[in-house]
């Protein structure tokens, strides 16, 4: 919480995003036989793929499990997470009619959310719990497409257009989406990540002009909370001064564009999340601990605050877990202070 704060540090925090416990045999065992959405909706289970990849690697936050698609499910909308495939939608908003299908989350439509957190809380104790959501335009695609897609042809033809109906798309998802937040929130996450998955597949214009109204709209509603916030998208490296200026605490950077540069497009004010390339895991571990001397060293622009140690996008599913937990001893020791 301290260098999401840029204050000072005994060392560069590290956590993992997506799921490091995607990759623990642990996780694989408990998860067996158990859909991902349903998963998502047991206290327990949630709480115990939760802590997985705390007590495994030692990590300096969790990561609460659970998937952007969820407030979403929770309304009532007709979709699932198919193995292999990702979110898909039964029927894709497509009309202003549709529309009348998204309507707002309450508390009580999330009840298994409130109850996972404070389970987490009371275990982890002085280990941060990160909440998190799907930025609107994220799932506006998954919406829109019914599914995965690789260009957004949909998605983007709706925005160009129909602007009017992408902006009342975006500004209900941006409202289901900070109440969801404010759901983790209350219960006890000590901070939270927008994922804009996709947005990377926009131009710098586009964005600001349809997209950042609604991520700001998410941020401004929680900020009353004084948790940090952080901003993370893939492929985003035009965007990051724009995502930052959305109203993040914290801008994520994937491993495309080095943090030095990074902060210099962000801009000060800002902490930075990032960002060794999740590959590299696969590579011996001299190149491994290489590869993280470079992150350090470039996060050096920061003045020595405002860092924490991330994977660029992520955990791949057949990641060693041993090699994850020497990348987080081999952090601590290589900055403590």
């Amino acid at each position: 919480m301290r260098a999401c704060r840029r204050e000072a540090v005994p060392h560069t925090p590290v956590w993992f995003m997506r799921q490091a416990g995607r990759s623990l045999p642990e996780y694989l065992k408990v998860r067996e036989g158990v859909a991902m959405l349903d998963s998502c909706m047991r206290p327990d289970l949630v709480k115990e793929i939760t802590l997985q990849p705390v007590r495994r690697h030692g990590v300096d936050a969790a990561i609460y499990f659970s998937d952007i698609v969820v407030p979403l499910k929770a309304i009532g909308l007709d979709l699932d997470i198919k193995p292999g495939v990702g979110p898909v939608v039964a029927d894709p908003i497509r009309t202003r009619a549709d529309l009348e299908r998204l309507r707002p989350l309450e508390p009580d439509d999330v009840r298994y959310i409130t109850e996972a957190v404070g389970l987490l809380v009371d275990e982890l104790g002085a280990t941060p719990l990160i909440g998190f959501a799907g930025a609107p335009f994220t799932l506006a695609s998954y919406l829109v497409e019914g599914g995965p897609s690789k260009n957004h042809e949909r998605t983007k033809a709706m925005m160009y257009g129909e602007p009017g109906l992408w902006a009342d798309l975006l500004d209900r998802l941006a409202d289901i989406t900070a109440a969801f937040l404010k759901v983790q929130i209350e219960a006890g996450a000590s901070a939270v990540q927008l994922f804009d998955s996709w947005v990377g597949a926009l131009a710098p214009r586009d964005y600001r002009a349809s997209v950042m109204p609604a991520s700001r709209k998410v941020f401004d509603a929680v900020a009353g909370y004084g948790v940090p916030r952080i901003h993370f998208g893939v492929g985003t490296g035009e965007l990051l001064g724009l995502m930052g200026e959305a109203g993040a605490d914290v801008v994520g950077v994937d491993w495309r564009v080095p943090l030095d540069e990074a902060h210099r497009r962000v801009g000060p004010g800002k902490a930075l999340q990032g960002n060794l390339d999740p590959a590299v895991l696969f590579a011996p571990e001299s190149a491994v601990r290489a590869k993280a001397d470079e992150v350090l060293a470039a996060a050096g622009a920061l003045g020595g605050t405002g860092h924490v140690f991330n994977l660029g996008h992520g955990v791949l599913p057949t990641t060693d877990p041993d090699a994850l937990t020497r990348l987080v001893a081999y952090v601590h020791e290589a900055t403590a202070r």
